[in-house]
This record gives C-alpha cells, structure tokens and sequence, in this order.
C-alpha cells in the first residue's frame, strides 16, 4: 500500500482588524486562505501564495526571508 504525501502549498497574507490593516502578517495554508476568502471574500491582504514550505512562508511574514544569519 502507497503512502498518501500531503503536498500543501502556504500562502502570508496582511490581516485586517476591526476594518483596518493591523500591520501584522499572518502564514495559514491554501486550503484555509481559499475558506477565508469564500467566507469574506478581500477582507484579508494576500501578500504571497504558493510557497512551498512552512519555513519560508514564516520568513516571510516575518520580513526575514533573505535575512543573514545572525551572529552570537
């Protein structure tokens, strides 16, 4: 029997609070990016879909993605 991979692609989008941008971004996959939107379809900012990875996603939102390492 054949393992199922699951292949999930992530997506950073800006969130929106109370009607306004809060500056924040936030990492979730496609799967609930697309939920969000039929549910309130533009409220949220996409920033960034079809990352192929967790990691760069976070670094990303986090405006650390092409960041050096930093020394100790």
């Amino acid at each position: 029997m054949m393992k199922k991979t699951n292949l999930a692609s992530w997506v950073v989008y800006r969130m929106t609070v109370h009607g306004k941008e809060s500056g924040m971004n936030a990492v979730c996959e496609q799967s609930e990016w697309d939920e969000m939107e039929r549910a309130q379809p533009g409220h949220h900012k996409l920033i960034q879909a079809g990352i192929s990875n967790e990691g760069e996603a976070e670094r990303l939102a986090r405006g650390t993605a092409g960041d050096p390492p930093k020394r100790r």
